[in-house]
This record gives C-alpha cells, sequence and structure tokens, in this order.
C-alpha cells in the first residue's frame, strides 16, 4: 500500500527522531577517552541542527552563491531577480558584506538567521516567493580566516544555507583554493553547479564535469550569461538557454513540495559527515587501544605466570602430606574391609609402630616420657599440615612486591597515557596505593582457588580411586591369600587334627600348625599386603602427580582473568564496544542518506 505525501513525510521524520535519539544515547555514554569525548562534541554540534530544521521546516529554502572573486555571482544574483540589486564587477571582490534578498511577504525574524551579519533587501520578485538568496563574499580574497575577513563572513554563512549556487569560469573552476572551502561547505547542502561569462568563455563543463567527479555528484550542470538574462528580463521576455533552465529549476523544483526534502537530506548528509569523521579519528586512535590491551595481557599473564610457578613448587614440595591426606579420603570412602583396614595400618604405620613402645614401659616417668615423644610426633605433623596451607599463604604475603608493581606500572602508563584514556591512579607515578589494593585482591582471589582446587583434586582423586571395580580387585587379591591362610590353619584344627580321626578318615590326628608355619604365613601376609599397598598407592601418587601438574597449567588459563589493572581492562571493553556502536550508527545513517537521496537526485552533492 502506497502511502501518502503527509504520511511518508512525517515517517521520515519519525524515522529521523529515532536515529537522532540512538545517537544522543551514544552521546551520553562516553568512555574516558579523549578521542571520544572531542568526537562526540563534533556530533553534539550537528544534532543542534534539528532543533532548527523542525523551526525553520517550512520557512523558505536559502540559496547561496559560492566562487572566487570575479566569477560572476553578484551578476548571477541580479540576473536571478530580474533587477540590480547586488553590486558587480569582473576583477576586485565587490561583495564584503552578504547580501540577503528577501520577498516582503516574507518575515525576516522567523528565519532563524542572525540579520546583524547581512545587507538585507526585500524585492518583490517571483523567484524569491519561496526562496531567499545570499550574495557571498568570495572565498579567494583572504588568506585566513580572521575575524572581519571575507573568508570568516562566508564561513559563518555558509552552516545556514540548503542550496549553494557554485559559481565558476573558464578560468576559476580548477581553483584549489576554491576546490578547498567547497570540501568544507558542501557538506549538508545541496550543490548547483553554474559557468557564467558564456558570451566570453568556452564552455568547459565536460572538464569540469570530470574534476568533480570524483568527490561531488553533478546531475546537471548551467552555461549562462548573466547579463543577457538580465537585459531580457528588463526588455519583458522569459530568460533563453540554459538561464531559463537554471531559473526553472530555483522557482518550479525548489519550491514548497521539495523544501523538506531537501532540509531533511542535507541534515542526514551533514551528520554522516560527522559520524565519518568521528570514524575517521577512531581508526587513527584504536591502535593506541590495542596496544594498550596488549600490554595488559602481557602483565596479566606475567603476573599469573609468576603466582602458578610459586605454587607449582610449593604443591610439589609438599606432595607427601597431600598423598597422606588423599590416602585418608580414600579409607574414609572405602569403609570397613580389609583391604581398607591394611590402608589405614599403613597410613598411621608411624604412630602404630611408636604405640608399641608403650609395653616397654616400666614407670610412670617412662610412660610420661613415651606420652610426650608421642605427642611430638602428632605435633610435628600437625604442623606440616598446617606448614602446607601457610605455604600458599605465602604466595599472598609475597608474591608481589613493590618493585614488580612499580615496574608494571611504569610500562602500562606510557600506553595509557599514548591511548588518551583518563585514568586517576597513574596522575602520581610514586602512589601505588591502587595497586597495592588491587594485588592483594589478585593474590586473594588466587590463593582461594588453589586452596579450593587442592580439596578439590583430592578429592576427585580418592573418588576415581574408590571406583566398586577398583576395590572389587584389591580386595579380592588380598583375600585370595588370606582365605587360603584361614582355610590351612582351619583344616589343620578342625579336621586333621581332631574330626577325621573320629569319622574313621584317618589313623590318627596330625600334630597341629606349629610357629614354624605361622611365622612365614604372616611374613608372606605381610609381603603380599606391601605389594597391594604400594601398588595403590603407586597408582594414586601417580595420578595425584598428574593432577598438581595439571592444577598449575591449568592456573595460568583460568586464574586471575583481571590482573593489576581491571579498571583499565574494562575501558579498553568500552572503547571497543564504543567502536562498534559508532559503526552501527554510521551504517545505519548511510542507509538512511541512500533512502533519501532519490528526492533531490536533481541536484548535486557530495559523493560518500
Amino acid at each position: 500500500m502506497s502511502l501518502t505525501p503527509e504520511l511518508q513525510q512525517l515517517t521520515i521524520l519519525a524515522e529521523i527522531d529515532d536515529l537522532v535519539r540512538d545517537i544522543r544515547r551514544w552521546l551520553n555514554d562516553a568512555p574516558p577517552w579523549a578521542p571520544a569525548r572531542r568526537n562526540r562534541s563534533l556530533v553534539s554540534k550537528i544534532l543542534d541542527r534539528v532543533t532548527c530544521l523542525r523551526i525553520r521546516l517550512e520557512s523558505p529554502l536559502v540559496v547561496a552563491t559560492f566562487g572566487g572573486t570575479g566569477t560572476g555571482k553578484s551578476t548571477l544574483v541580479n540576473a536571478l531577480i530580474g533587477q540590480e540589486a547586488s553590486n558587480s564587477g569582473r576583477q576586485r571582490p565587490t561583495t564584503t558584506v552578504p547580501i540577503l534578498l528577501v520577498h516582503p511577504d516574507i518575515e525576516t525574524t522567523a528565519l532563524g538567521l542572525d540579520l546583524s551579519q547581512f545587507h538585507v533587501k526585500k524585492i518583490d520578485a517571483p523567484v524569491l516567493r519561496d526562496l531567499i538568496i545570499i550574495d557571498c563574499p568570495d572565498p579567494d580574497t583572504s588568506e585566513a580566516a580572521e575575524f572581519g575577513s571575507n573568508l570568516a563572513r562566508l564561513r559563518a554563512i555558509l552552516p545556514q544555507c540548503d542550496v549553494l549556487l557554485y559559481v565558476s569560469t573558464q578560468q576559476k573552476y580548477r581553483s584549489a583554493r576554491i576546490t578547498e572551502e567547497l570540501t568544507d561547505a558542501a557538506a549538508g547542502c545541496r550543490l548547483v553547479f553554474v559557468q557564467t561569462h558564456a558570451a566570453q568563455d568556452s564552455d568547459v563543463r565536460e572538464d569540469w564535469r570530470k574534476s568533480l567527479a570524483p568527490e561531488y555528484q553533478v546531475p546537471d550542470m548551467f552555461f549562462v550569461d548573466s547579463r543577457r538574462a538580465l537585459t531580457e528580463q528588463a526588455q519583458g521576455q522569459r530568460p533563453s538557454g540554459d538561464f531559463g533552465r537554471l531559473l526553472e529549476l530555483l522557482t518550479n523544483q525548489l519550491g514548497t513540495s521539495r523544501r523538506v526534502a531537501i532540509r531533511r537530506a542535507n541534515l542526514i548528509d551533514l551528520l554522516e559527515e560527522a559520524l565519518n569523521v568521528c570514524r575517521a579519528n577512531y581508526d587513527r586512535e584504536l591502535p593506541e587501544i590495542t596496544k594498550l590491551q596488549e600490554i595488559l595481557d602481557q602483565q596479566r599473564k606475567k603476573l599469573r605466570d609468576t603466582l602458578t610457578n610459586q605454587l607449582r613448587d610449593e604443591l610439589l614440595v609438599n606432595r607427601n602430606l597431600w598423598e597422606r591426606r588423599l590416602l585418608s579420603a580414600v579409607t574414609n570412602i572405602w569403609g570397613f574391609s580389609p583391604f581398607s583396614a591394611v590402608l589405614r595400618l599403613y597410613n598411621g604405620l608411624g604412630a602404630f609402630i611408636a604405640s608399641f613402645s608403650l609395653f616397654r614401659a616400666r614407670s610412670s616417668a617412662q610412660m610420661a616420657l613415651i606420652g610426650a615423644v608421642q605427642g611430638a610426633r602428632w605435633l610435628k605433623s600437625r604442623v606440616e599440615e598446617q606448614g602446607a596451607d601457610s605455604s600458599l599463604e605465602r604466595l599472598a604475603s609475597c608474591g608481589i612486591t613493590d618493585q614488580q608493581l612499580q615496574e608494571s606500572r611504569m610500562v602500562v602508563s606510557g600506553y595509557v597515557h599514548a591511548a588518551g584514556i583518563d585514568a586517576e591512579q597513574f596522575a602520581d607515578r610514586r602512589e601505588l596505593h591502587h595497586l597495592r589494593h588491587q594485588a592483594a585482591t589478585v593474590e586473594g582471589q588466587f590463593l582461594g582457588d588453589a586452596r579450593r582446587d587442592i580439596d578439590e583434586l583430592i578429592e576427585h582423586l580418592a573418588l576415581q580411586n574408590c571406583s566398586a571395580m577398583t576395590r572389587y580387585r584389591y580386595e579380592m587379591l588380598l583375600l585370595l591369600y588370606l582365605g587360603f591362610l584361614i582355610g590351612r590353619i582351619g583344616h589343620n584344627f578342625f579336621w586333621s587334627s581332631f574330626l577325621a580321626p573320629i569319622l574313621g578318615q584317618a589313623d590318627h590326628p596330625e600334630p597341629l600348625l606349629t610357629v614354624d608355619f605361622y611365622i612365614p604365613a604372616i611374613i608372606f601376609l605381610v609381603m603380599w599386603s606391601a605389594i597391594l599397598v604400594l601398588s595403590y598407592t603407586w597408582r594414586l601418587r601417580r595420578g595425584l602427580s598428574t593432577k598438581i601438574h595439571k592444577l598449575a597449567q591449568s592456573m595460568v588459563v583460568t586464574r586471575i582473568s583481571e590482573g593489576l589493572f581491571p579498571a583499565l581492562d574494562h575501558v579498553c571493553q568500552s572503547v571497543i564496544s564504543d567502536d562498534h556502536r559508532l559503526t552501527e550508527l554510521r551504517e545505519r545513517t548511510s542507509r538512511f542518506r541512500r533512502e533519501l537521496a532519490d528526492a533531490v537526485g536533481f541536484l548535486g552533492g557530495q559523493l560518500r
């Protein structure tokens, strides 16, 4: 379903409002980065014109002349309105104060222009019914835009113009100075290209078009004789040739129906130009942010490696303690069984052997002495366990020295200032308070992770080595010998020496087994149990060593994600996110500009 012109206009204005609202959100969400602030200041000034657009939406279009000295701008203006309204001259600049030509029916105070900058003339001319024409000063009569110069006046006027009549001649169309000023002036304006002095100069429009083609859209060019057109109008004739086409363009095609389309296209063009400038500035400054991120990654990796190497050394030094903890965890999970009893005996073998010394005590003094020795052994075991924990705590107390902090700070500081990031912690190079606080936080996180992972590692290994298949295998191997031993003793005690003679199965009872049997049997039981225990503990030790190495290696990747400079990491990420938002806004604005371009395609403009 096709939309009515009024509804289509409201739809486009709603899209502009939505785009402006998103851009304002982007403006209000600036990261602490100097380029972001500078570029937002530029875009903010452009958005101020949105308000002016709504105020001037129904106001006549502002058409201004633009061109070098002696190109006939004032003569062209006189010909357009059909009378002498502006002084004209060929060689010297005759227009020093901008002349504002307006129809008497138009209220000048409602135009939104600073009338103090202009010499206002009210003229009843047909072309001025829907237009306001400004005869501007020349841009090439002063080298710098000093206050009060023609160039300064021109630059103050151009942002308020909707259409520029770019006037040139055979001698001026390749002027580098004019081309440079046009590049700045054409942003946010439509262009009409006019070659004057048709009675004297050759037609250079094709060559002029080729020189403009790389940077400008040039749908049409006009080759006019302004003096002849003025004479024809004085005689009551309609101007002929290209001047007639130019007058028809200004009178009809730039009328009320095209007014809104031209202004909104100009606004989107100017907005896209501002976002393109921001994009170029970001592209120039972002490599410094990338370098800073790389340095932060290096410092973070260096910190992680330092703590991880210390952790690995401490874990390996206390490996025997972790093995005892693991064996205790295994026996707790295993429950009560013959092999678990052997494991408990092995785990507490030192205390078990030492307890036999109690049987050698002959007095209370000896009992007290043996008790003191046993207490010392228990205390030593507790000290070893606490020493293992304190070895981890030493990482938190001496893992990161002030010298390392200062070195990291000095390395990062240069990149922070080069990137233009606002960072208060780098204002005083000697102040390490913030870094010490962050280092303590990082070390605490690292220590907590290490302790938790060791406990989880022991628990995981204990469960892994207490599977039903593992327990069944070791229990059966131990019970094979125990079964043989018990069977042999039972056969001798119940059958060979007692029941067999009674039942007539033997002529005389066999003697009971002597110590010569029990001593080797016990020795072989101890040897068999030792073989099984050593096999099982070797399995535990191998798994524990592997897990310790993997734990230390995993620390490099999974621990200490923030490092010493989490605020800088956050700023870098916010800058990257801001860059993505800028890209999205720029692409959205470009698509919108292309959609609006068809409505004003009959006018020239800058290429994107």
